[in-house]
């Protein structure tokens, strides 16, 4: 069982990634970071708590870390996920308290405790992980893995023609954790091979479950207004980021490259510059999943909305 910290923006499909982490055998979700992203911050934090209760995890400290970007101003996403990030007609008031502590500084804290022994589930901006690094320079050592839904490698972006949001949204703590870590990107591209079909979708209408009627409340809002690039599904991109670090049978091909953010305001704002052929001379040592099997990580999600056994695809 691998051990995690999540960090999260906590809007829709962030859930989903939340819910497959706790409920998967292969991951043990020790404390879920709060960054801000999709939608106003203390909506997140509440998503969040809201969230683990829906899986019996209720008790799994939530911490809350950077309420902006290092830099830049950023704007929300709630044309994807609806006001409040949950489709939205559905804001939780959880009655649960945060735990004490600043997100970034309680990362360090973990990983000095155990040294290589925990990994970062990056679902949202990389601002909590960007200033736990400028606490604590040698993070490289302490984590295990650091895996982050983030870029477009092979695509066009969804914020912009340049950029996906994770990254957009705070460019200068992209750069410098993508810099700073060896991480696992998983890109926008392979979110989009991936996605949840029609036939899926009318599998998950069809379920009469609680987690099941989540997924339609949280996803309602993009199922409504149609997916980029004119996709005839959806999307789950932090679902699968949580389902490839958990289950590497769904990783087709890994390649490293060297990986540059460009930080700077304007058109290119975000961009994820991937040298493929080796160009630069820089080290290669990201590594971007480049092909991942869409039809299992489908049966990982209706399992998981069906019976809450998302194990149980590959038993």
């Amino acid at each position: 069982m691998r051990r995690v910290i999540v960090d999260t923006d906590t809007a829709g499909d962030d859930t989903q990634a939340l819910a497959l982490a706790v409920l998967t055998d292969r991951l043990s979700v020790e404390a879920v970071t709060v960054v801000a992203g999709n939608v106003p911050f203390d909506r997140q934090v509440e998503n969040a708590k809201y969230t683990l209760s829906l899986v019996d995890a209720a008790d799994t400290p939530v911490y809350e870390g950077a309420r902006s970007p290092l830099v830049k101003s950023h704007e929300h996403a709630t044309e994807i996920h609806g006001e409040g990030g949950l489709g939205g007609d559905l804001h939780p008031e959880t009655g649960i308290d945060s735990a004490a502590g600043f997100a970034p500084e309680e990362i360090v804290a973990r990983c000095r405790e155990s040294p290589g022994e925990i990994t970062l589930l990056c679902i949202g901006p990389l601002t909590n992980l960007a200033l736990a690094h400028a606490r604590e320079e040698t993070m490289l050592d302490l984590v295990d893995e650091v895996w982050v839904m983030g870029g477009a490698v092979e695509s066009r972006g969804n914020v912009t023609p340049a950029a996906e949001f994770n990254v957009w949204a705070d460019p200068d703590a992209a750069k410098r954790v993508t810099d700073a870590f060896d991480v696992t990107l998983v890109d926008w591209g392979l979110c989009l091979r991936t996605a949840l079909g029609p036939d899926r979708l009318e599998d998950i209408d069809a379920m009469d479950t609680d987690l099941a009627d989540f997924f339609g409340e949280v996803t309602k809002v993009v199922r409504d207004r149609g997916e980029a690039d004119g996709l005839d599904g959806i999307t789950q991109p932090d679902g699968l980021t949580a389902a490839l670090l958990a289950y590497p049978e769904l990783r087709e091909r890994v390649e490293t490259h060297p990986v540059e953010v460009d930080e700077r305001e304007g058109l290119t704002r975000g961009y994820t510059s991937v040298d493929f052929e080796g160009v630069t001379g820089e080290p290669a040592d990201t590594a971007v999943v480049e092909a991942a099997d869409g039809e299992r990580f489908a049966e990982v999600m209706l399992r998981m909305l069906r019976e809450r056994d998302p194990d149980g695809v590959f038993e």
